[in-house]
């Protein structure tokens, strides 16, 4: 067997050339086969084209922007489920949250080390890793205009097929199967990201975003997963 055609895909974007070549260098000997772009421009082109199984994105690009690369993956194309960890010069809460608003699956601060650059990417491939028969356990679920089926890993929402991240699929089956009952972010991060050490409770606000635009009539009124304010979250109670 050639063990070459078994190597995952990268894309590094990063237009600094010492910083790119580590990345580079460092996913390489994870077993991932890299392409390097320097610009946002250069990333969306070569995005539009190719499936890659991660991109480490920089935010600070000239030109295109990668909170600009990211949310154009998100919205179609062949990378639109690709897992995407951003890198960040800022400090900033606020331009983290954007980051992640924006797609991506988890952010890192530069300068950083290669151990927690390493750890990072093997968490976010983790999380994007859906597996391929679902859990027996799980049974479907019909609640209002969505029907869920675990062994498909199947979302329909008024009778169309809605294509979800493993995390999203994972969160919306866990407040489903119990309507009206509040969930903490911490309870909501233990189902959803069982094991992971860098994922934070804003990724369960983060992930609520995202799944409220793909099943509810109105992400701005959602009627399905409610926010319960200084708590966490719920399906709405089904008889309602």
């Amino acid at each position: 067997m050639d063990k070459a055609a078994d190597r995952r895909t990268a894309l590094v974007v990063e237009d600094e050339v010492n910083i790119r070549d580590l990345v580079c260098l460092h996913l390489q000997v994870e077993g991932f086969t890299c392409v390097g772009a320097g610009s946002g421009t250069e990333a969306l082109e070569l995005a539009g084209r190719t499936p890659f199984d991660l991109i480490v994105l920089d935010l600070m690009l000239p030109g295109v922007d990668g909170l600009s690369v990211c949310r154009a993956m998100r919205r179609d194309g062949v990378n639109r489920d690709a897992p995407i960890l951003m890198l960040t010069a800022r400090l900033e809460e606020a331009d983290k949250v954007l980051g992640l608003d924006s797609g991506a699956d988890d952010y890192l601060t530069k300068p950083f080390g290669v151990r927690e650059l390493m750890a990072r990417v093997r968490a976010v491939m983790r999380r994007r890793a859906a597996p391929a028969d679902g859990d027996p356990s799980q049974k479907p679920i019909a609640f209002r205009h969505i029907d869920m089926d675990p062994a498909r890993r199947r979302v329909r929402v008024h009778g169309r097929d809605v294509d979800l991240t493993n995390q999203e699929f994972n969160l919306l089956y866990v407040l489903l199967s119990q309507p009206g009952i509040v969930l903490s972010r911490d309870a909501l991060l233990r189902r959803a990201w069982p094991g992971e050490t860098f994922v934070t409770v804003r990724s369960v606000d983060t992930l609520v975003k995202r799944l409220r635009r793909k099943i509810e009539d109105d992400a701005t009124e959602p009627s399905v997963i409610l926010t319960v304010w200084g708590t966490g979250y719920k399906a709405a109670d089904a008889t309602t």
